[in-house]
């Protein structure tokens, strides 16, 4: 069994229910991807992250930052590349493919200002680059989803890469040369999986906004359900001129066809956020109002069918995700929020749905000094299960410095039928 506390400091402040260890304590900020992929890799030895160059402003285009490798056996950690392509929510897109093999990272081509995934063997140092970039890899490594990493600073800034700013396009409505990318992880190959304009058509998504004014749309988080069949896409539009922003959640199979609104934007516009798939990749969670009176956490088929709440016992906050039980919910909470302590610390939070209960896990600082204009540069835990759902990792910056951090979760739930704990005594 994988003892931590061999190589890596303790978090004991708060008195954690479950043990918590940094992994990231040396050098400079790092961060992990998102709360929808593990950073630790299939063996469970190694987890890769983003250490970014500084904190506290915005980051400058073409800027480096470093690849990290953390061995969790010995505590070593390995610089393995320096990448341009990253933004401060997260990182470059560190993410596993298949095997401890395949590390898989965006990086920036500064002479066009265009993003590419590269994929590394951390233990020869042998990196391929790609046509295409990475949001988030098919479960199988064989496929990359991604939105455009570079107008998605029109939707969001923090979750792509950073450029000059005359060179972010601006979409006008629903065009046809944006969308949803594919890039097939062996050949390199990139393609336009499903435009804007197709997505918009399809789903009968509006093109005007509450006040009549057109709707610009710009893709923004892609999803792979467990299986691989089915891909999750959220799109945002935003009014010209006055008017609140449209979002909503579509569905297609991995081939482009077969869409559906899973959430649409009446659905939406009373209050929501972040979307994952079910384990069984025919339904999906997400924080919504669904009926005015505050955050649920809800579920719905891909179709948009069968929409209601998960539980009404607990209040919906953060990034959540289902344990394969089909019981257990680890989430968090944002610091401006009254799940929060007030005083920056927010809960690393598993809810049980059987039993309409909560408990907090650790409680955490996780409020910058400085988290910018519109909090561009906060923090957010982004707590994610490992492949076994034995370990959960997250972020958060107790001393001021963001870093991430592995909670054991093994006391209270149980891995994953089929998933091994034991890879990481390698």
């Amino acid at each position: 069994m994988l003892d931590l506390s061999a190589r890596f400091p303790r978090y004991l402040a708060h008195d954690p229910a479950v043990p918590v260890w940094c992994v990231s304590p040396e050098g400079g900020p790092t961060t992990h991807r998102f709360f929808d992929t593990s950073p630790v890799s299939p063996s469970g030895r190694y987890i890769g992250l983003t250490r970014l160059p500084y904190e506290g402003r915005p980051p400058t285009p073409g800027d480096p930052a470093e690849v990290l490798v953390v061995d969790l056996v010995t505590g070593a950690e390995h610089v393995v590349a320096e990448t341009r392509g990253w933004d401060t929510q997260l990182g470059a897109g560190v993410q596993w493919g298949a095997d401890d093999r395949a590390l898989v990272y965006n990086d920036l081509d500064t002479t066009t200002w265009r993003p590419y995934a590269v994929v590394l063997d951390p233990a020869t140092g042998v990196r391929r680059r790609l046509r295409g970039p990475v949001y988030m890899l098919s479960p199988d490594g064989r496929q990359a989803l991604s939105p455009d990493l570079v107008r998605i600073a029109r939707a969001q800034a923090g979750y792509g890469v950073v450029v000059p700013e005359d060179r972010v396009p601006a979409n006008t409505g629903a065009p046809e040369d944006d969308g949803l990318y594919l890039t097939d992880m062996e050949t390199g190959a990139c393609r336009l999986l499903a435009s804007l304009e197709r997505i918009v058509e399809a789903c009968r998504l509006p093109r005007t906004g509450s006040q009549g004014n057109p709707l610009d749309y710009y893709g923004f988080h892609a999803k792979w359900n467990p299986q691989g069949d089915r891909i999750m896409f959220v799109v945002r539009a935003k009014p010209r001129g006055q008017g609140p922003e449209r979002r909503a959640v579509v569905t297609m199979r991995a081939d482009g066809s077969e869409m559906h609104v899973a959430i649409s934007p009446d659905q939406w516009a009373p209050g929501g956020h972040h979307p994952n798939w079910l384990p069984d990749g025919e339904r999906l969670l997400m924080n919504l109002n669904l009926r005015g009176e505050g955050m649920l956490l809800v579920s719905t088929r891909y179709d948009g069918s069968d929409l209601g709440p998960m539980t009404e016992a607990v209040p919906g906050s953060g990034h959540p995700s289902l344990h394969p039980d089909g019981r257990h919910v680890l989430t968090d909470a944002y610091t401006h929020e009254p799940l929060a302590y007030g005083d920056g610390t927010t809960p690393l939070r598993l809810i049980d749905l059987q039993r309409g209960e909560e408990r907090t896990l650790a409680r955490i600082r996780s409020l910058p000094d400085d988290e910018g204009p519109g909090r561009m540069w906060r923090v957010d835990p982004h707590p994610a299960w490992d492949r076994s759902f034995r370990w959960a990792a997250f972020n958060a910056c107790p001393d001021g410095v963001r870093r991430v951090y592995l909670a054991d979760l093994s006391e209270l739930v149980a891995p994953a039928d089929g998933a091994s704990v034991e890879g990481a005594d390698a």
